[in-house]
């Protein structure tokens, strides 16, 4: 069996970079986006754009929309602003209740049809927009789950869990391809692709990483290399 991997891939910026490390590392790597009717529904054709450009055999689009019923956030609702303030339960109101496990465990029941083992996600707890389901607690206890649920040994990896954004770029860099996740990749919660449109939350964290990272690239490569195997 080949050595193959399933990536939850959104377009973004972290997919994108786990999406080019990953085609480095393994045999094959399948993609899966899901459409849960977000706010910036832009991103499945950059998904869809970013994966023919990287000649990616296998991406499949999945309709999750009753997320969109169920998860009231500014993510999943156009009259919600996305907003800088944490609501009072101390989460950002782009917060969508449920989305990685859902996200998780639908990609590991494809990766078992596939015969994959490894499920990627671009989740980080480093750096991160405050989110309980991007945690590298909640991803262990969810691979858990699954390989009960299953009777599988899968592992779920998250390349990005101890990298903070600078160290994000200088993976992308890494690989010669930081132009392509600048210009490509849709990070922006109101939907604009590359820098965005430099409000949101989103983009505040993406713009200050690449300016940390271009000011000293030696230091975050030297960094990057001390947290990750590459």
């Amino acid at each position: 069996m080949s050595n193959k991997a399933v990536l939850v891939f959104s377009g973004g910026q972290d997919s994108t970079t786990c999406l080019i490390q990953a085609l480095e590392k393994y045999d094959s790597v399948d993609c899966i986006t899901f459409n849960y009717g977000q706010r910036h529904s832009e991103e499945i054709e950059v998904a869809k754009k970013a994966t023919a450009h990287f000649n990616v055999a296998n991406h499949k689009i999945i309709d999750v929309s009753l997320l969109n019923e169920l998860a009231i956030s500014s993510l999943t609702r156009d009259d919600i602003a996305v907003s800088h303030e944490l609501m009072d339960n101390g989460l950002p109101n782009s917060f969508v209740p449920g989305r990685n496990i859902l996200f998780m465990t639908l990609a590991s029941i494809y990766a078992y049809q596939v015969g994959a083992k490894t499920v990627i996600t671009g989740v980080c707890e480093t750096d991160f927009s405050g989110y309980p389901d991007c945690r590298d607690e909640f991803i262990k206890s969810i691979n858990q789950s699954c390989n009960l649920g299953m009777d599988k040994e899968f592992t779920f990896e998250t390349p990005l869990m101890w990298l903070n954004k600078a160290e994000t770029w200088a993976l992308a860099d890494y690989y010669n391809q930081l132009e392509f996740v600048k210009e490509h990749s849709l990070t922006c919660y109101n939907g604009v692709i590359g820098s965005g449109c430099g409000d949101c939350p989103s983009c505040d964290l993406r713009s200050k990483g690449l300016a940390q990272y271009l000011a000293n690239k030696d230091k975050y490569q030297a960094s990057l290399k001390d947290k990750t195997e590459l």
